[in-house]
C-alpha cells in the first residue's frame, strides 16, 4: 500500500477532520464522564453502565483510529474545473443494457456519501470501468453472473 492510497474531496476531507477533532476532544471527554458515574455506582463486575460505557469507548477509540489513519493516506482530489470522462468523485448517471430505468452512483470512497446516491469504488469492476468513459460510451465488466454492459447517461462532480 502507497503512503497515499485514498482519495477524497476536500469536502469530506474536512468533515472527516472535523469528526476526528470532535471524538478526540470532546467524544473522549463525555466518555471519561460516563465510564467515572458508572463506575460510582459500585462493582463493577455487575454494572450494566460501566460496561456499556466501556463498549461505547472502544468503538469511539476505532472509530478514531481509523479517522486518522485514512486522513494520514489521504490526497484531495480536485472537484474543479470542467470534466471531460468519469472520474473519481463524479456521480455517474448509467442504464444498464436492456433496461430502461436509470441508475446514479457516485465514483469514490464510502466517506464521499451524498443522499440519494449510492457509492461504488473506483477499483470495483464496475467503477473501473466507467472511469474514463464519455456520455453515451457502452463499457462492459466482469460481473458475478458474467459480463454486463451499461451505457452512461451522463456524469458530473
Amino acid at each position: 500500500m502507497s503512503t497515499s492510497d485514498h482519495q477524497l474531496s476536500q469536502a469530506a476531507y474536512d468533515r472527516l477532520k472535523a469528526e476526528l477533532d470532535e471524538l478526540r476532544t470532546v467524544g473522549r471527554i463525555e466518555i471519561a464522564r460516563k465510564i467515572e458515574v458508572a463506575r460510582e455506582m459500585g462493582d463493577l463486575s455487575e454494572n450494566g453502565d460501566y460496561h456499556a460505557a466501556k463498549e461505547e469507548q472502544g468503538k469511539m477509540e476505532a472509530r478514531i483510529g481509523h479517522l486518522a489513519a485514512l486522513i494520514e493516506r489521504s490526497t484531495i482530489i480536485s472537484t474543479d474545473g470542467p470534466l471531460e470522462a468519469v472520474a473519481q468523485g463524479c456521480v455517474v448517471t448509467i442504464v444498464y443494457e436492456g433496461d430502461d430505468e436509470e441508475e446514479q452512483y457516485l465514483i469514490g470512497s464510502i466517506e464521499e456519501r451524498r443522499d440519494g446516491v449510492e457509492v461504488i469504488s473506483p477499483t470495483s469492476p464496475l467503477g473501473g470501468a466507467l472511469l474514463g468513459a464519455r456520455n453515451g460510451e457502452m463499457v462492459s465488466f466482469e460481473a458475478p453472473n458474467g459480463e454486463l454492459t451499461v451505457q452512461v447517461v451522463r456524469f458530473e462532480r
